[in-house]
């Protein structure tokens, strides 16, 4: 999903509360993390989309 989401295949990736931590952990050893950008969402659900330019 992250290569889709990286590629432009998917606007964006809607993870919910109880896949949160499994989802962060892949997240973050990805080459591009910073290129991935998180927003909270009501019910604990994270909409991540990909950044052109990588957050600071």
């Amino acid at each position: 999903m992250l290569k889709q989401l990286q590629n432009g295949e998917i606007d964006s990736i809607e993870i919910d509360k109880d896949a949160f931590y499994e989802f962060r952990e892949v997240l973050v050893k990805h080459p591009f993390f910073k290129h991935f950008r998180g927003d909270a969402k009501q019910n604990g659900r994270i909409i991540y989309t990909y950044l052109e330019i990588p957050r600071s």
